[in-house]
């Protein structure tokens, strides 16, 4: 069974009470999965800091794929992002993305990261992955705000996230 790192991040903004980045991965934590999942919970809101907690757990946990997740709070899907820009360089996750939302409901492939800590963060994570030619499945999962209304249906289409990254 591969080992999988699941990060997520704080808060920044005042108004936020969680991230549902956070929340997303408090609830699978306790759900009774039978996957060898590890936990990275609250990244700072810094890129740098992010990048280098988040690739000091990848050097210590040596997991087979990373599913990094940041909240987007306009975004009322999951959206997994096929890539990652910094300045004017770009990488792409090697994970075959439409194999794996082929039947989602919840969630849709998106090329806009969002230019923030999130697009800096899943770079940083690809680009290590690059240059230490490691062979480690990759992906950035924004999660909507979790509400009543979405709630299961988010839960149900990441755990399916999980199985089929899990194979």
């Amino acid at each position: 069974m591969k080992k999988i790192l699941l990060t997520s991040f704080d808060t920044w903004l005042p108004h936020q009470s969680s991230n549902s980045s956070d929340d997303l991965l408090s609830r699978i934590r306790g759900c009774q999965l039978d996957l060898n999942l590890y936990f990275l919970h609250r990244l700072p809101v810094n890129i740098h800091r992010a990048s280098e907690r988040a690739i000091a757990c990848i050097e210590d946990v040596q997991p087979e794929v990373i599913i990094c997740c940041g909240m987007a709070e306009s975004r009322y899907l999951l959206s997994i992002e096929s890539h990652a820009s910094w300045d004017e360089n770009r990488l792409d996750t090697k994970v075959d993305l439409a194999k794996i939302t082929n039947n989602l409901k919840y969630t849709f492939i998106s090329h806009n990261a969002g230019r923030f800590v999130c697009e800096g963060l899943y770079y940083q994570v690809l680009k290590y992955l690059e240059d230490y030619t490691l062979e480690i499945e990759c992906i950035f999962v924004h999660v909507p705000v979790l509400k009543f209304s979405n709630y299961s249906s988010i839960i149900t289409d990441f755990k399916l996230i999980l199985q089929a990254l899990s194979q």
